[in-house]
């Protein structure tokens, strides 16, 4: 098992992996101060499209191959809400309408939050 420093750096990573697929509105909560059971971070990211999120899907798997071991996808062929379950760091691929139903930010407003952007990033909470 790693640290929350290694696991927090990868998660970074896979956000940042997200913006270069163009994937926006990229997030990491900070879900194991809240609820450790869980998982340490979830990654929130919005696309597209159906073909968009299994782009940013497949090119997070690959970049992160050899550094977590994926355990578990579900939702790449619905086009919706696509999820990468690396245990410790959960990443969530969604459209904006998904993003905007399930409203993950506002279910776990608790939990401290890392926004990434194109340009800067800026750190909304503890680290």
């Amino acid at each position: 098992m790693k640290n929350k420093e290694d696991l927090f750096e990868l998660a970074t990573l896979a956000g940042k992996l997200a913006l270069d697929k163009k994937g926006e509105d990229v997030v990491i909560l900070k879900i194991g101060e809240v609820s450790p059971s869980i998982a340490e971070f979830f990654v929130l990211v919005t696309g597209h499209t159906k073909d968009h999120l299994q782009a940013i899907s497949d090119y997070i798997e690959e970049n992160l191959d050899g550094k977590l071991t994926l355990h578990h996808v579900e939702g790449y062929e619905t086009g919706r809400w696509v999820l990468l379950d690396f245990v410790d760091i959960v990443v969530h691929i969604m459209t904006k309408e998904a993003r905007e139903y399930y409203s993950l930010e506002f279910i776990w407003a608790d939990a401290p939050i890392h926004k990434l952007g194109d340009k800067d990033e800026r750190d909304q909470g503890e680290t």
